[in-house]
């Protein structure tokens, strides 16, 4: 019996939602022309088109909202197997935010297919109207009620695409899902659906209120193929880490450094890890702020370990240094009973109403390194106090910074102290 691609596991839409039959129908499809699951790729945008990820037992990527066509372009640009099918499933809404996405598809002819699920509304925020939203569908009282919405197959076809199609959920897909599915180059499916929430609850009132009919148009292109080249790497300018001193360290060693944003919280953490790989360590670093970057809290997660490093998440983490309220307001969920927990003295009050017992040192290493120089002074006092690694690599890895001499300058303040 031929794999399909949706699982077992309940359908998370809304009852008589159109997106529930669209699954089915595009597993249905693929089944019938004897695709297996691993050899399909769906891109999911932000929504509740998104929700379709752990129905699926293909490959998934979940991207941002309106990106889902640029994320699936990127992966047939770069795959190596043609015969992979990609899919990128959009609702109206993202649609019309990545609508410059969706038309560099077309004219670039990228054998993907793209499939719009258009319920013509925002079904997660509320139930806006989007731009694939029927005149006689929008509210009267709104402003943008007399501007029409955009005809997605029309400019898909004058972009380039190869196939274009519009179809009403209700009806009987399977050939335009195979259609589109088995059509060289990019192909779109705009698939009309009822949003029981918001829109409308019966196949009925999606024709009646629609200003758009059924369509299929088709483009006679060749298939467009990804540039390859073979250039200069990025990596070719960067100086390699040499292995210049050995660490003690057996196991494996995971560091949170917490902080506000403007106290050199990324670079303690480059520099911690750079160590780490100085004294023949693995080593991984993941930097977390918010959006504002200038404000708020700034977070580094540093994993060093004997052996190769498969998996980078941070749980519970053996050390926590932190600097800052900011920061640790941000990671205080994530302390555990054994925890170090390394921290300005600013922060004595907020930690000793911690629940539970906890290991917490705590020295003024703002007067130490000054704001931008606390997080690197507290790394500098753990390493000379545990020794997991030679204070010497931390020493030779700010040496590879353009700030290196007053970084080392903190080090050495650190180490005295």
């Amino acid at each position: 019996m031929q794999e399909t691609i949706l699982n077992d596991l309940k359908m998370p839409y809304c009852p008589g939602c159109g997106h529930t039959v669209a699954n089915k129908s595009m597993s249905k499809a693929l089944a019938d022309m004897g695709v297996h699951p691993l050899d399909v790729i769906v891109v999911s945008d932000i929504g509740c088109t998104g929700l379709v990820d752990p129905l699926l037992t293909c490959h998934t990527i979940h991207g941002l909202h309106g990106r889902a066509v640029a994320l699936a372009m990127g992966i047939r640009m770069g795959l190596e197997h043609p015969d992979k099918k990609i899919i990128a499933l959009q609702g109206d809404g993202g649609a019309t935010i990545g609508l410059q996405h969706l038309l560099e598809a077309a004219r670039h002819n990228l054998d993907l297919t793209l499939v719009v699920q258009n319920n013509m509304v925002y079904g997660m925020t509320g139930g806006q109207t989007s731009g694939l939203s029927s005149t006689e569908f929008k509210e009267p009282d709104r402003p943008e009620s007399a501007v029409p919405g955009y005809d997605i197959c029309a400019l898909a076809h004058n972009a380039g695409a190869a196939y274009t199609a519009r179809t009403f959920i209700g009806k009987d897909t399977a050939e335009i899902w195979k259609e589109a599915l088995s059509t060289p180059g990019f192909s779109l499916i705009e698939i009309v659906e009822m949003c029981p929430a918001y829109g409308m609850r019966k196949v009925q009132e999606l024709h009646d209120t629609a200003d758009y009919e059924s369509v299929v148009t088709r483009n006679q292109r060749k298939v467009g193929l990804p540039h390859r080249m073979t250039g200069r790497s990025l990596l070719d300018g960067l100086k390699p880490i040499e292995h210049t001193c050995e660490a003690p360290l057996d196991g494996r060693l995971e560091i949170i450094v917490a902080g506000s944003a403007g106290e050199a919280i990324q670079s303690a953490g480059d520099l911690l890890s750079t160590a780490g790989i100085t004294a023949g360590l693995s080593a991984t670093k993941k930097g977390d702020y918010p959006i504002t970057i200038g404000t708020g809290f700034s977070v580094a997660e540093v994993i060093l370990s004997r052996q190769a490093i498969h998996y980078t998440g941070i749980d519970c983490p053996d050390i926590m240094i932190v600097i800052s309220q900011d920061g640790l307001d941000k990671v205080r969920s994530r302390i555990g009973e054994h925890t170090l927990v390394i921290a300005d003295t600013k922060l004595d009050t907020e930690l000793e109403a911690l629940p539970g017992p906890h290991n917490v040192v705590t020295r003024d290493f703002r007067k130490t390194g000054g704001l931008k120089g606390a997080a690197l002074a507290a790394i500098a006092h753990w390493l000379q106090d545990n020794g997991f690694l030679p204070i010497e690599a931390l020493v030779e890895a700010a040496g590879r910074h353009k700030h290196g001499d007053k970084m080392k300058v903190i080090i050495d303040k650190a180490v005295a102290a």
